[in-house]
């Protein structure tokens, strides 16, 4: 069954913030994971237990909080308002920030583990050489993990694919604003349209057995090369 345009603009903008989100985590994510990583900081429990608490809470209850966040009497929306950049709710921006919360935790911890597989002796003879530690980080700690950051890339992707309860609730279901894939196939089931949605569904199972499948190469290429 063939498309509508509806459905080709909610896949485009599924993709659209897919890769929005990936690219603003590896950004926050690096920092975030080396510091994890390495500190030994008293605060460090503390900031990875919020880092994977996305993994625990219920998606509707992590947007509802980003709704009263970014809503006219929340604290974000006070600031976005008096900036005069409008409430980010039912907006891209609003979708964006929901997805970067919610995909955290696929981020980081597969960049944190990198990291902490890497080991300090590396960076010790980096720094016996002359490197400068940022120097030192860019340049042998960050190939080094290139397997973890591969893996954050996917895993960041294909879950913000998939995502719903926090889209839905931050978002709604605006077509070609908010409408993502999973809204839209539940709001092609709330209509009855069963064959648009199981054209939606099916285009999410091929790409979630295509990532899946992967990663499983990924992970035997690993663990090739680690074996004598």
């Amino acid at each position: 069954m063939p498309l509508t345009e509806e459905a080709l603009q909610a896949i485009a903008l599924t993709l659209r913030l897919a890769g929005s989100t990936t690219l603003v985590l590896l950004l926050l994510g690096i920092p975030l994971s080396w510091w994890l990583a390495t500190t030994q900081s008293r605060w460090r429990s503390v900031i990875g237990t919020l880092v994977t608490l996305p993994l625990v809470l219920p998606p509707t209850v992590l947007g509802f909080y980003l709704l009263l966040m970014m809503g006219p009497e929340g604290p974000l929306g006070r600031l976005t308002t008096a900036l005069d950049w409008g409430l980010l709710s039912f907006s891209f921006t609003g979708l964006l920030l929901g997805s970067v919360v919610f995909s955290l935790p696929f981020a980081v911890q597969p960049l944190q583990h990198a990291f902490v597989a890497i080991g300090p002796r590396p960076l010790e003879v980096a720094a016996t050489l002359g490197a400068r530690p940022l120097v030192a980080f860019l340049t042998v700690a960050l190939p080094l993990a290139w397997p973890g950051v591969l893996t954050a890339v996917i895993l960041t992707f294909a879950h913000t694919l998939g995502e719903f309860g926090v889209v839905l609730m931050i978002g709604g279901n605006i077509p070609g604003e908010t409408a993502v894939v999973s809204t839209r196939i539940y709001g092609h089931v709330e209509a009855m349209e069963y064959g648009q949605a199981h054209a939606l569904a099916a285009l999410m199972v091929a790409f979630s057995f295509l990532v899946l499948l992967l990663l499983n190469l990924l992970q035997r290429r690993r663990s090739l090369r680690v074996m004598p």
